[in-house]
């Protein structure tokens, strides 16, 4: 049996960003090559910082674009105004209410855009999943770090 190919739901923007990073990478790698040359011609390589620094950083290099290449293959670019209903879905805005009533906003959006700070959350994370599925009125309740917490749904947007 083959094994299927798992799409990566991603809004353009994330899309965009791993396509720079990957550009980024590709232009560093014949930079690593050049200087994995330098170093190999200071002679003796057991005590070359250098040549060992070098040859790590391609190792990582050609793990990223090998990774972000794979990430890219499987994208699936889903633009949030292109969605609606009553239930949250990838790309959704949720504007939550804690236990004190406290209004929190959230996009669920994918791992490689996922930036809690800037109220993006991965669809994978604890919060992210509990929410998928879920109407305006429902509860969640979520394990953190900090122990439980109970949010309602009070808003759910498509923008």
């Amino acid at each position: 049996m083959m094994a299927t190919v798992e799409k990566m739901p991603m809004l353009a923007e994330g899309y965009e960003k791993l396509a720079a990073q990957l550009k980024s990478l590709k232009v560093e790698r014949p930079q690593i090559v050049d200087a994995i040359e330098e170093a190999r011609a200071h002679g003796d390589l057991s005590e070359n910082a250098e040549y060992h620094a070098a040859k790590e950083r391609q190792g990582q290099i050609e793990a990223s674009i090998a990774d972000i290449e794979d990430k890219l293959s499987r994208a699936q670019i889903i633009d949030p105004k292109d969605l609606s209903g009553d239930k949250i879905v990838f790309g959704a805005t949720v504007t939550l209410l804690d236990e004190d009533d406290k209004s929190i906003r959230y996009q669920i959006v994918g791992q490689a855009e996922a930036d809690a700070k800037t109220g993006r959350i991965s669809y994978n994370s604890p919060l992210g999943r509990a929410l998928i599925g879920k109407a305006v009125g429902d509860e969640v309740e979520v394990t953190v770090p900090a122990g439980d917490r109970w949010y309602e749904v009070s808003k759910i947007e498509f923008i």
